[in-house]
């Protein structure tokens, strides 16, 4: 019972922003755990092209790179028909590329804030918006079709870094995770959040520049640490499985803790 569980036997996958961190450990896990194909996603092609090559040698399954720019709905838009053309149904979306900016109050430039905006938020509304009908081509109540999307708890807790948009949307994806459930629901499509604490990645690079700062955030964490990418992998395949049949809406804090305490 356990293993078929957590399957994804047979399951079509996409995992944007997957050629690297979260988005790649997401990928394997689904991989591992039997998925037919994984297709991952990011503007640059041979970055997404070596990722892919790597993570094809170890799996049964494919894992299939796309190039694609989602800073923009257009791209979000030319992805969902890239995917259409080869795939007439597909049980996983994992909404997960995505970027900051980091400046003061009062130095926060508009073109800035609608960069973080375009790819944290509105593209992912509308590649989902646009892959609806492969979601729905194959879903049913014992088998549904699941649309993972990564906030963060940036917009759960008041963060006292200078990432004022980054903030704004995450908090926005995970009200949006809510109302896309509501209306999915009874077209059998699961939509969830994982909301991140602090992961060893390259977006979190800068936060490890002051070794004294990073230490007392390290003290103030639960678990008195940052998570890794294979934290995430086990929350992200129970979502994507029918391990989480009955769990929709929700946002799932992978943090140590944090947000026990802030």
């Amino acid at each position: 019972m356990i293993p078929e569980l957590f399957s994804m036997n047979d399951r079509i996958c996409l995992v944007t922003g997957g050629s690297r961190g979260l988005g790649r450990a997401m990928a394997e896990a689904f991989l591992d755990a039997g998925a037919a194909r994984v297709y991952i996603t990011a503007r640059h092609v041979d970055a997404v092209e070596r990722a892919a090559a790597e993570i094809d040698g170890a799996f049964a399954g494919d894992c299939v790179p796309i190039a694609g720019d989602l800073s923009t709905v257009e791209g979000a838009h030319t992805l969902a028909a890239d995917i259409a053309e080869r795939e007439a149904h597909l049980d996983v979306l994992v909404n997960n590329a995505g970027r900051g900016w980091l400046a003061p109050l009062g130095d926060v430039p508009e073109h800035g804030w609608d960069k973080v905006m375009d790819l944290n938020v509105k593209s992912p509304f509308f590649l989902t918006q646009d892959l609806v009908p492969l979601l729905t081509s194959r879903a049913t109540q014992q088998r549904t079709s699941s649309v993972i999307n990564i906030g963060s708890i940036a917009g759960i807790t008041a963060n006292p870094s200078d990432t004022y948009s980054y903030n704004a949307s995450k908090s926005a994806i995970h009200q949006m995770t809510r109302n896309l459930a509501f209306t999915l629901a009874e077209r059998h499509v699961r939509v969830n959040a994982i909301a991140p604490g602090r992961f060893h990645t390259e977006m979190t690079e800068f936060a490890k520049a002051d070794p004294a700062s990073y230490e007392a955030e390290l003290r103030m964490i639960p678990q008195h640490r940052w998570g890794d990418p294979a934290d995430i992998a086990g929350v992200a395949l129970m979502l994507a499985s029918q391990a989480a049949a009955f769990i929709t809406g929700q946002i799932i804090p992978v943090d140590g803790g944090t947000t026990l305490v802030a």
